[in-house]
């Protein structure tokens, strides 16, 4: 599988205050105070600002700039903008319930949410968000369901020349891509499903994990094959990283690029998901980066990118690439079985590049699965989200120390909303005698409080 590491530089970028998303509505900006001589009330901080898009690296900015075709102020404008665009979604998806069809942002900064909706009376609302709406026949929840149904029926049924599922919001559609449009088509009917809801595409690739496994920081396992570290965890006082679970399996040793002992993996699983972690030893300290070549980048969060949005990843053979987003929770088929709830993107990834980190801007995103094609010629790569391996193996993301900006006064503290807790989107929790819905899927943390960070939480 392919297999990866980032690297980035840690300098520090321009404030993003103008880099804002036209038009789109985020938190209420502070009013201006009444009263003669009194302070001004506590702002609230921009999504840019909790998800710490002015500190993504100078490496990740120069890869966004050579593969998406942009200027340096328009790699910032974009990060920036997929932000708002992020909690904009979230709380349109809220609002909007079972109407729901999904939401992406297009424009070479990012510049334009679309949120979809089975009702044609939501789109006043949706356009009040500063989004463009657009009224489809299916809800995100019928075709989620739909291809859950094809995803048990490939239990049964050879997907080999139909390696590729996935919902495409922008569609409204699921799509399957096969070598054979029969062997989808025949997948279809295995799973039951209404053809209407499905789309087949035709595709000469053929994704296989890559095995020849090399990343930004490499490690070795059972002093035979290499991967890279993923993104450093720690569990309570155990500190390690998650990687791919291709690259090992429970039991098996790992030792670092340098050929010192390292640690164990503690759990893998592949195929069905592809996520693993390892457990170091006393000689290894987890830090909040990802490297390569000498060059750090600085990891703050988890919050999950929506589709559109700009992803890079980095491995020892390809170095950073970037792409965006394509498909969220897709399931592909290997020559070792299906993989399901990856996200494919349009980034390129080669042998050597294997579990390695995907992020956006600052914010983990997974860790690095197989793909087709190459960095020649262009190709398609999954990864292994990482919230899911943080939640399964009850891992927290080493981030960077400090809060997403000043927490002015957060109320009461308690309540059932936990620091390492994995939130989905629309999960509840109790925070200062309050209640709040999640807006974007993410990796509770310190400094995130929901009174805090409006961009992942919203008062109900």
């Amino acid at each position: 599988m392919l297999q990866r590491h980032t690297r980035a530089a840690c300098a520090a970028l321009a404030a993003t205050g103008a880099l804002v998303l036209t038009g789109l509505t985020g938190s209420a900006p502070a009013q201006a105070h009444d009263r003669p001589g009194a302070a001004a009330p506590h702002r609230a901080p921009s999504a840019a600002e909790t998800l710490h898009t002015a500190d993504t690296s100078a490496a990740v900015l120069h890869a966004l700039q050579r593969d998406l075709g942009l200027d340096r102020r328009q790699a910032q404008t974009r990060l920036a903008n997929e932000a708002r665009a992020g909690a904009t979604a979230g709380r349109l998806r809220a609002e909007l319930g079972a109407d729901f069809a999904g939401a992406w942002v297009r424009g070479a900064e990012s510049g334009t949410l679309t949120v979809a909706t089975t009702d044609a009376a939501d789109t006043a609302a949706i356009r009040a968000r500063g989004a463009e709406p657009v009224v489809v026949p299916y809800a995100l929840g019928t075709l989620e369901a739909a291809k859950a149904r094809l995803d048990r029926a490939a239990r049964h049924t050879p997907t080999a020349d139909a390696p590729v599922r996935y919902v495409d919001v922008r569609t409204d559609r699921v799509v399957v891509e096969a070598f054979r449009p029969a062997a989808a088509r025949a997948l279809i009917r295995a799973a039951g499903i209404d053809q209407a809801l499905v789309r087949v595409k035709k595709s000469a690739q053929r994704p296989r994990p890559l095995y020849d496994l090399r990343g930004g920081d490499a490690y070795y396992i059972n002093g035979n094959s290499r991967c890279s570290i993923g993104f450093p965890v720690t569990r309570g006082t155990q500190q390690g990283f998650a990687t791919a679970g291709h690259c090992g399996r429970a039991g098996s040793t790992t030792t670092g690029a340098n050929q010192v002992a390292q640690g164990t993996f503690q759990a893998s699983v592949f195929p069905g998901n592809d996520m693993a972690w390892v457990a170091t030893n006393s000689s290894w300290t987890a830090t909040p980066y990802v490297s390569q070549s000498g060059q750090n980048l600085q990891v703050t969060g988890s919050t999950v990118a929506p589709v559109g949005s700009s992803v890079c990843r980095s491995g020892s053979t390809t170095g950073w690439h970037c792409g965006t987003v394509q498909q969220l929770n897709t399931s592909v088929t290997y020559q070792e079985g299906t993989v399901s709830g990856v996200t494919r993107t349009s980034v390129c990834a080669e042998p050597g590049d294997s579990g390695g980190s995907f992020i956006s801007g600052s914010q983990a995103q997974g860790v690095t699965s197989g793909g087709s094609g190459d960095c020649t010629s262009g190709g398609t790569t999954f990864f292994q989200p990482v919230n899911p391996i943080l939640s399964t193996y009850g891992l927290a993301l080493k981030t960077t120390t400090g809060s997403p900006g000043d927490p002015g006064d957060p109320g009461t503290p308690g309540g059932t909303w936990a620091a390492g807790t994995v939130y989905q989107a629309g999960d509840t929790v109790t925070y200062g005698g309050a209640s709040y819905r999640c807006l974007q899927t993410h990796q509770a943390q310190t400094g995130w409080e929901p009174p805090n960070t409006p961009a992942l939480w919203q008062r109900v």
